[in-house]
């Protein structure tokens, strides 16, 4: 039986083996059938002598020349490994088309792997990638570095146990180019144990930490924000501005009354959260900071003796006129004022439905945790946006009032609730009424939205006139001066475009508080000379 198998192994028909191209992947994923061609070359009468002589060639020393191995044209067939087929049988490959086999097509796919000479050419050199990541910000040039230690040295020099607090400023302004109200803040950054600022810990956080090398709007984000956060808060903001009111020549007179130091802040961080953070969560992300002007703000307030030029955020003026106003509404003076009050804000001038839907807290959630009560922080976002309906805050705001099923569209029968209310008061204030189809013609042309069946936030904020919108909807005394275009109004405009409508109002405001606090004293005998300075704007 041994005899036969043998028999078929040596006249199996070479035809159907194809042994040259059987491939190596092949034979390693299934090594059954390299070890059935292993045993099948072992039967082969010339395997056993061939396998003997390699054997004492390798024990006397002598050098193998194996058949592939060496390129000698002396090479002798005797000391080659033999052939599964009888000599001089080795059939010839048939042709075969390049698509014939997928086996032939995947085999000649590439360059060969010992005789193209373009394999040098396919394969890239390998090139250095240079970093691009870096986990705490990229180091800063040799240049810069050098540059900084070269002033560290200088302000620190003398000082081996560090810089204490009322010497840290000049760091602050000249070194890290921050506003010089950021010296308390910075300082408790770095010293953390609370022993001073050496040299080598400032130079650490600011040098090899890589605040450097950040933009400022980042550098105040990680100075102010605590560690475990990744956004700011109100808290975050009252230790620059406790130094604001300590060191600023233009907030000197408010030392002796810390009272209205604390006002000052808290309308400050209300104004500032109200503009930036267009999320409305009190919490000011890094995103939101660098996409508002606070920073610029910030470095002017800083380089501005007179803080009533600084009309971004910081102008006292601007804090006595919303101060003054919420003290004029709130009669019994528990900080708190309810819908009775706020109906008296301007001369009667708004409506009971829109001061209802402000009650609602649809625009904004009140902080005052008081059933029916407004709070000054409330307060605050209501005047800003009463008096700019400009800004895109104002428009929100005020969308939200009147989209009464707060599908994200107005619609006429939202707009005409409004209107009615003003009709009405018109006709009691014997004013010539406007009837509401009149109106809608003239919001439409006003505002010009994509579809005149309605007005989405996006045509509002699109319309320079979107504010008057608003006015003729609510506010009856703005929707009259509307009407009769005050070319005194329309002058100022022109002479300042830079100002916005809050500017205005806020500059007027309170030019008309300081006449009646002058006219208030000059009655109880304080004031002996009138301020005639005072008159001229009128």
């Amino acid at each position: 039986m041994d005899m036969d198998n043998n028999c078929e192994a040596g006249c199996l028909d070479p035809e159907l083996l194809q042994l040259n191209e059987v491939s190596p992947l092949a034979i390693k994923s299934n090594p059954y059938v390299a070890e059935k061609l292993f045993e099948q070359w072992l039967s082969l009468p010339e395997t056993t002598p061939l396998v003997k002589s390699l054997l004492n060639n390798a024990k006397a020393g002598v050098p193998l020349n194996v058949s592939g191995s060496t390129n000698s044209p002396k090479a002798t067939s005797g000391s080659s490994i033999p052939s599964m087929f009888p000599a001089g049988s080795t059939p010839p490959l048939s042709p075969r088309s390049s698509s014939g086999s997928p086996r032939i097509t995947k085999h000649r796919a590439g360059p060969s792997v010992l005789s193209s000479p373009l394999r040098l050419l396919s394969e890239p050199a390998k090139e250095l990638i240079p970093q691009f990541y870096f986990q705490n910000g990229r180091p800063p040039p040799n240049e810069i570095k050098e540059r900084c230690l070269f002033r560290s040295n200088q302000f620190f020099y003398g000082h081996v146990e560090g810089l204490q607090l009322n010497e840290f400023k000049p760091v602050t302004k000249e070194i890290c180019k921050l506003p010089s109200f950021f010296s308390t803040a910075l300082y408790r950054k770095i010293d953390v144990n609370g022993t001073g600022v050496t040299r080598d810990a400032f130079v650490d956080y600011w040098i090899h930490s890589n605040m450097l090398t950040k933009d400022i709007a980042t550098q105040i984000f990680t100075i102010l924000k605590q560690p475990d956060l990744r956004y700011l808060t109100h808290e975050d903001f009252k230790p620059i501005l406790s130094e604001l009111l300590a060191s600023h020549p233009g907030l000197e007179f408010l030392q002796h009354t810390p009272e209205f130091q604390e006002r000052y802040a808290e309308t400050v961080i209300y104004r500032i959260f109200y503009y930036m953070n267009r999320a409305g969560n009190g919490r000011l992300t890094l995103r939101e900071l660098k996409r508002g002007n606070l920073i610029a703000a910030m470095l002017h307030a800083d380089e501005e003796e007179d803080i009533n030029k600084v009309l971004r955020y910081f102008s006292y003026e601007h804090f006595y006129v919303i101060y003054c106003k919420f003290w004029e509404l709130d009669t019994d003076h528990d900080f708190l004022i309810d819908k009775e009050n706020l109906i008296r804000y301007g001369n009667h001038a708004l409506t009971y439905r829109i001061v209802d839907r402000i009650f609602s807290q649809v625009p904004r959630k009140f902080t005052s945790k008081v059933e029916g009560k407004m709070g000054y922080e409330d307060f605050v976002y209501f005047i800003l946006s009463e008096e700019d309906k400009s800004s895109e805050p104002s428009l929100e705001y005020w969308f939200k009032c009147i989209d009464l099923d707060g599908n994200g569209v107005l619609t006429r029968n939202e707009m005409q609730f409004f209107y009615e209310e003003q009709l009405h008061r018109m006709e009691c204030m014997a004013q010539e009424p406007v009837l509401f189809e009149d109106i809608l013609c003239q919001i439409v042309d006003m505002v010009g939205p994509k579809d005149e069946g309605y007005f989405t936030l996006a045509d509002l904020k699109g319309s320079k006139l979107s504010g008057s919108v608003f006015n003729i909807l609510f506010n009856l005394n703005k929707f009259m001066a509307y009407e009769s275009r005050d070319p005194f109004l329309i002058r100022q405009e022109r002479e300042n475009p830079t100002l916005t409508e809050w500017d205005r109002f806020a500059h007027r405001e309170y030019i008309r508080l300081s006449m009646e606090e002058d006219a208030e004293d000059a009655s109880n005998g304080s004031a002996d000379v009138w301020d005639e300075s005072l008159e001229a704007p009128f």
